[in-house]
């Protein structure tokens, strides 16, 4: 983003030498271990017992689901929970169309919501019946205690609040109206250029069962299948987790192929509430960098960890062969950068919720 200067992260480490294969999930966790192996045993000792609230702060799709599912994945998610304020309210769309469920919504947020529109008038915001109201933030935060009761107590990260200004101020006090009053809270901020952005909406894939996005171009899985009836090359889930996991085709979202100008405005607004928080006092405050200039790229990380751009070809016994090329691009600020791999990013983010937590 432009005028943003966030550190540069090392990951580079002295005395690993080994090249991980970072698309394959049983060389991540190998790598992740390599990387920062006592970091991770602090988190899970630390997580048997305690949990967190971090914010994540970065433009729409910046990584911000990838980051934290891969810190998951590293550090193990019995105690660890990512949730999406936008995944929230479709699943709560969901919700009204069944009598059990929307009894069951409407009683919560009979008891837990406190605002200046009825609660009527909010799902009627939901369904798209009002489209010129928008959805409250009071409604929001009940929908989000919501989701944190059905979770259970893990420490969370939230993706997609505060989403603009007004909602700044009460984020300050979203850990007293989830019961998190105790436990350590912070920012995580994520710097990307827009011309990765672009490139990951216009190549993104998600997993149809568990939601895991990775990108055809620069975030390949291990095992890639063509169709030899669309043409198309599909990418398999690798999430271990996922039950889809070796046979799930991943899949694009529709409007993604036009890339970033599409949510010019909500980006915008993004960096708007990144710059405002960055001011804010009080809060520990991660930094991630999805790209790094190439004059530094040497001394800080290992040319596997950064992104490689991704093409294919399938030969006639119909085996896909993978070509991978070096892809450089310049930042927000016109810097020939290099972008990160999502792994090392994570490695990044690990190092640092350890600081943040003062562990």
């Amino acid at each position: 983003m432009k005028g943003f200067n966030f550190p540069i992260f090392k990951t580079k480490t002295p005395g690993v030498l080994q090249k991980f294969k970072l698309e394959d999930p049983v060389e991540r966790r190998k790598y992740f271990e390599s990387k920062a192996g006592p970091e991770i045993e602090k988190l899970r000792d630390y997580l048997t017992n305690n949990t967190f609230v971090g914010f994540l702060l970065g433009p729409k799709n910046s990584g911000k689901g990838t980051y934290t599912k891969l810190f998951m994945e590293a550090v193990g998610n019995e105690h660890v929970a990512h949730i999406s304020v936008g995944d929230i309210v479709r699943s709560v769309h969901k919700d009204l169309t069944t009598g059990e469920s929307k009894d069951a919504l409407i009683d919560f947020l009979s008891r837990r919501y406190r605002g200046f529109i009825t609660i009527e008038k909010a799902l009627d915001i939901i369904l798209g019946r009002d489209t010129k109201t928008l959805l409250p933030t009071e409604i929001i935060l009940a929908l989000v205690e919501r989701e944190v009761d059905r979770i259970g107590r893990k420490a969370i990260f939230i993706d997609g609040f505060p989403r603009n200004i007004d909602q700044v101020s009460n984020s300050l006090y979203f850990r007293a109206l989830i019961g998190y009053r105790n436990d350590p809270d912070f920012f995580v901020f994520i710097d990307i250029p827009e011309k990765v952005i672009d490139e990951r909406m216009k190549t993104r894939v998600v997993c149809p069962m568990c939601q895991t996005p990775r990108s055809l171009k620069l975030l390949r899985t291990r095992e890639i299948v063509y169709d030899s009836e669309t043409k198309i090359f599909h990418l398999i889930c690798d999430n271990s987790a996922c039950k889809g996991f070796g046979k799930t085709r991943m899949i694009s979202k529709e409007g993604d192929e036009l890339g970033i100008e599409v949510i010019r405005d909500r980006i915008e607004t993004d960096k708007k509430v990144i710059r405002t928080l960055l001011d804010l006092q009080g809060v520990p405050k991660v930094y991630l960098r999805n790209a790094i200039p190439l004059a530094q790229a040497s001394e800080c990380v290992d040319d596997y960890e950064v992104t490689p751009a991704y093409s294919y070809e399938v030969d006639v016994s119909g085996t896909v062969r993978v070509i991978e090329d070096k892809w450089t691009v310049e930042d927000d600020d016109g810097v020939p950068s290099l972008s990160l791999l999502a792994p090392p990013v994570a490695v990044s983010l690990i190092k640092q919720v350890i600081k943040a937590l003062d562990l």
